[in-house]
Order: C-alpha cells, then structure tokens, then sequence
C-alpha cells in the first residue's frame, strides 16, 4: 500500500466501504458441541464407552461488561447461526482492512499548510475557567 496513490487508495477505501455495506446479517460468538449424561443408573449413557446424550449445540459469546452469554440451539437454527458467525468473521476481517487503508490515507494525505499556520476560527478551544458558579460555597479553612 506504501507505493499507492492518495486517489488509487480512496479508490480501495470506497470499495471495502461498498463491501461493509452488503455484508449482510452477522453475529459474534462461538459454537460448542456437547454430550451430556442424563445420571439415571439404567441408562445407555450410564456405560463407560456411551458418549452420553447428545449432541446439544451451544452458542457463546461475550458480552462487554455482563461476561459471557450462551444459548442453546434449535436443530432448525444451527446452520443459520454458523453462518452467521461466519459472516462476523469476514466483517472482522474486511474492519481490518479498512483500518489500514485509512491508516495509509492518512500517511499519504499531505499536511494542510494553511490550516496549520492560520487555524479557523472556532476549531481550538479557548483556555479558561468556568463561567459558572456554584452557589454553595466551602467554608473558609
């Protein structure tokens, strides 16, 4: 990307944008196959070389701040969902590449001269202090 023109990289950058938009229906998580033993003496699952009952499909993910979620999948819902997180996989991977085509529009973007020398009015923030008071005041000390 390093040899590429600022307009061949916009270019890149307006077709992953393109891309993000029909990425269609995504979702993040993982999931796990499991087997399971019903405990009951009497039951097949209850022999040393049985599996256990099964399988019973899991969907995790984590969620910011609540840990990690999971529910259990319908036979009906399985296939759906891996697709699912299989598109989550590619819009991870396409975010990525669009990262770093901005990162390389950003490097490859010259400095705006006039803008550096003699800044707009209303783009810097004006020092001072609050215009506000309170009017409860701390006792003197």
């Amino acid at each position: 990307m390093a040899d590429a023109s600022l307009d061949d990289l916009e270019a890149q950058r307006g077709r992953l944008y393109a891309q993000l938009a029909a990425s269609g229906d995504f979702r993040r998580g993982s999931i796990s196959e499991n087997y399971r033993r019903c405990g009951k003496p009497n039951c097949a699952c209850a022999q040393p070389d049985h599996p256990g009952h099964g399988p019973r499909y899991l969907w995790t993910r984590t969620v910011p701040g609540r840990g990690t979620r999971g529910r259990q999948l319908t036979g009906a819902e399985l296939e759906k969902v891996r697709r699912e997180l299989a598109g989550y996989q590619r819009f991870a991977a396409l975010s990525e590449q669009i990262v770093e085509v901005n990162e390389a529009i950003c490097e490859a973007r010259p400095p705006d001269v006039d803008a550096a020398v003699a800044p707009s009015a209303g783009t810097e923030a004006e020092k001072g202090g609050s215009t506000s008071r309170s009017k409860r005041s701390s006792p003197p000390r």
